[in-house]
């Protein structure tokens, strides 16, 4: 890379805890700008001068990806400030128990879906005619493995994990041949703040910069779709497989997600 040329620029949601700011801290230490978007820019631009960063490796956009306006500002600033991404990582999003005998429950299904899918296409949506005119780029969606089997308790999120593997699905087939890739990347259970407080047994529980190390290879290697850690892919590779009787009774006895109140930004 000659002086002229400026490093590579990843636009990261979410940016301000768990995953979403993992990944924005994998991305800087390799050298690459960074675009650091959350409904709070004061502090995740707080976050970032404590790290260090030097200044002109690093913007700061506040957004609500629940609101396609607001996301839209943050992206016409950031192609303004910075250019178009090479990589785009939507990592914004929530996960609240749900009990669906609750009338007060539906209104956590829609505003799980206007973060973890709307959020998701919002995010992208920008991006996808430049990025196809320019001939390349990576779209990474952050699903779950959650999305590949429904929990009880989990409602909301499993559907909505499960929406994002699809929409990837479709975006990715869309966007075949055009050099832009669309990367999905299920993790499992990932030590942030929306897990520390889950009142059941994790399994191969993984650190979020452990995870966001094997995250950025997957993404660098235009992978289709990621499981994170790989045991967790055994997983999911079992839960549809197996008796669903069976795998309902099991699971029924599995403590719940809490309700409300519970929500917190990847």
């Amino acid at each position: 890379m000659s002086a002229s040329t400026p490093a590579p620029l990843a636009f990261i949601t979410g940016a301000s805890s768990g995953i979403g700011q993992a990944l924005a801290a994998h991305y800087q230490r390799a050298g690459w700008r960074v675009a650091l978007v959350a409904r709070r820019p004061a502090e995740l631009a707080a976050w970032a001068t404590q790290q260090g960063w030097p200044a002109d490796r690093w913007r700061a956009y506040g957004a609500d990806v629940t609101r396609p306006d607001s996301i839209a500002a943050a992206v016409r600033a950031c192609l303004g400030e910075l250019g178009l991404p090479d990589v785009v990582i939507a990592s914004a999003g929530i996960s609240i128990g749900m009990d669906s005998a609750e009338f007060d429950d539906l209104d956590v299904m829609t505003r799980t879906f206007a973060t973890n899918n709307v959020g998701l296409a919002a995010t992208f949506q920008p991006f996808v005619r430049a990025m196809r005119a320019r001939g390349s780029g990576r779209l990474v969606g952050v699903a779950s493995v959650a999305g590949v089997r429904g929990l009880p308790g989990h409602g909301a999120y499993c559907a909505s994990k499960a929406g994002v593997i699809r929409y990837c699905e479709s975006l990715r087939a869309e966007l075949h041949g055009s050099g832009v890739r669309v990367v999905t990347l299920l993790p499992g259970f990932i030590d942030t703040p929306m897990t520390r407080h889950n009142p059941y047994p994790m399994p191969f529980l993984m650190p979020a910069d452990a995870f966001a190390r094997r995250a950025a290879a997957a993404i660098a290697a235009g992978a289709r779709q990621r499981v994170i850690p790989w045991p967790m892919g055994i997983v999911a590779w079992l839960l549809p497989r197996l008796p669903g009787a069976w795998l309902d009774g099991l699971l029924a006895r599995r403590p719940r997600k809490p309700r409300q109140g519970a929500d917190a930004a990847k």
